[in-house]
């Protein structure tokens, strides 16, 4: 151990023998945390409601709304790892602050993007923004409260941050309703800017910080690993691009290797893959992934199900979601509860159970011309799920390491949403995309009708590409086309529930198995502390 690394532990020591369970003034600081950790939820979920829109205005293929949808996402997950690394080193208030003042430019390039390309873009850089500040806030709660305290901080922070993702879609829909669709990516400017004056004036400036240097070449190897294996995911599904798709998979792999073995050889690794390795770390990383990654693949489809197939409008699909934030803020509390009383594994198993229903309800009852209960018992489900099991996903990661290692856990426990939503989005969207295209021609075939070569395209490219075309024809012919896009449309989100049902499955087995019973994990945790002490 250096110098720098034994002065770091003993000042962690004695922070750790002093530290009472919470902050000076803990309400209003959690509050500022909570409020700059809902600017990164709400940028996630603004754009789902306004896709359909988008796509009309700019002709967008399936893809490329599948690439706006993901992009704020891309760039969050992307950076987070390293940006946690870089806030633990040289001030988490520092990095939160930076991100939420470079929000503001993002999303105003983002509201007035002239092109498909620029808005993606726009997206990628809000989410780069969001992975200054977003990782920041958890690794504070970590970093400042401790116990039960820490347990029911989490619990809130993660609850508020689902119920946000939740909410964002009703408020982007009323701003859809009377402005054009670039209005939604301004919805987050005054909660930002809120947000940055509670952050500067309330949450301390130095809490447990390292002296030691941040790993920047593994930090870079983070962001390509993390970035070329989502955009592999999205392109995987459009014609013609699978050299495209296969070199983004190839620089995903090679970068996962190189970063693996630097994180190994470095003396101060960005990553500590010791750390990583313990049960209670990797598991619960993986299962928040798949967990919080389902809430925003359900979201990304629902908003277009409800508009595409039931006729909502963008205001009525917002309100459609509400089960899922008031059952996500029900459920948290008594999530804090269980992990205290029951430990994370069950809670997490519960929280699976939840999910599994409401994909199994989207997949059995969610249909053409359905009543509107059938839409909200499936939201409900997903909303039951991920309150329980956010808080055990997210309390595990930073129970593991080191208060000086926040960054580490914050990052991971952000890359379960960011990089879950992104993977889940992109396989749900792609999934989408080859069960509506498949469905689509196989009408155009059985029809026994000829069409040209353009109109094929324009009717298997998205369910608003059909629905433009649709326009140029008699209203009977319009009938027939709409019918046809909608039968399509739902043969490709059955594919895409059926993926998410797997997925929890694989999910809950993995906890099932491998995450450790409450007593052992007791044991467990109170090993690594004193290792970490050490």
């Amino acid at each position: 151990m250096n110098v720098a690394q034994g002065t770091t532990g003993a000042t962690e020591g004695a922070a750790a023998a002093s530290k009472t369970d919470a902050p000076a003034r803990a309400g209003l600081v959690l509050a500022a945390l909570v409020a700059v950790a809902a600017v990164a939820n709400l940028g996630l979920a603004v754009a789902n409601v306004a896709l359909p829109s988008i796509g009309k205005a700019f002709d967008a293929s399936q893809v490329s709304l599948n690439l706006i949808a993901v992009g704020y996402s891309l760039g969050l997950a992307a950076s987070v790892l390293y940006f946690g690394a870089v806030g633990d080193r040289y001030g988490r208030k520092r990095l939160l602050v930076i991100g939420m003042v470079l929000t503001v430019p993002a999303d105003c390039l983002a509201a007035l993007a002239p092109s498909v390309g620029v808005l993606f873009a726009a997206r990628v850089i809000g989410g780069l923004a969001a992975g200054m500040a977003y990782p920041t806030t958890l690794a504070l709660i970590t970093a400042l409260w401790s116990g039960p305290a820490r347990t029911r901080s989490i619990a809130l922070w993660a609850a508020t941050g689902g119920a946000i993702s939740s909410l964002g879609p009703l408020c982007a829909g009323i701003l859809l309703k009377h402005f054009a669709w670039g209005s939604v990516f301004l919805l987050t400017l005054p909660l930002a800017l809120v947000a940055l004056a509670m952050a500067h004036k309330l949450v301390p400036a130095h809490v447990n910080e390292t002296t030691e240097p941040v790993d920047h070449k593994g930090g870079v190897l983070s962001i390509f690993m993390v970035g070329a294996l989502i955009l592999g995911i999205n392109f995987a599904p459009v014609p013609g691009e699978g050299t495209l798709v296969l070199g983004l998979l190839l620089v995903a792999a090679a970068a996962i290797v190189a970063f693996f073995i630097r994180e190994r050889r470095a003396e101060n690794p960005l990553y500590d893959l010791d750390a990583a390795a313990r049960p209670t770390f990797w598991v619960a990383a993986v299962a928040g992934i798949i967990v919080f990654g389902s809430l925003m693949g359900a979201m990304y489809i629902g908003q277009q199900f409800l508009q595409n197939v039931l006729g909502y409008s963008t205001v009525g699909s917002g309100l459609a979601i509400l089960p899922a934030a008031a059952c996500m803020v029900l459920a948290a509390p008594r999530s804090a509860k269980l992990v205290e009383s029951r430990g994370a594994r069950q809670t997490l198993l519960f929280g699976y159970l939840f999910v599994m229903l409401g994909f199994l309800t989207m997949l059995l009852l969610w249909k053409e011309d359905i009543s509107y209960w059938k839409v909200a018992l499936g939201y409900a489900f997903v909303g039951i799920g991920v309150g329980l099991a956010g808080t055990p996903a997210s309390h595990s990661l930073t129970a593991s390491v080191p208060v000086r290692r926040a960054g580490m856990a914050s990052g991971t426990a952000d890359l379960q949403r960011d990089l879950g939503g992104a993977i889940m989005q992109s396989i749900f969207g792609a999934l989408l995309t080859a069960g509506y295209a498949a469905a689509a021609g196989a009408a155009i075939a059985a029809s026994g009708q000829k069409v040209n070569s353009s109109v094929e395209g324009a009717l298997t490219k998205s369910f608003s590409s059909a629905a433009d075309l649709a326009k140029r024809y008699p209203e009977s012919v319009q009938h027939q086309i709409i019918a046809a896009a909608k039968a399509s449309f739902l043969q490709g989100d059955q594919w895409a529930y059926t993926a998410g049902i797997v997925a929890v499955l694989i999910g809950a087995a993995l906890v099932f198995f491998m995450f450790p019973g409450h007593d052992r994990e007791k044991r467990l945790l109170a090993r690594y502390a004193a290792a970490d002490a050490s």
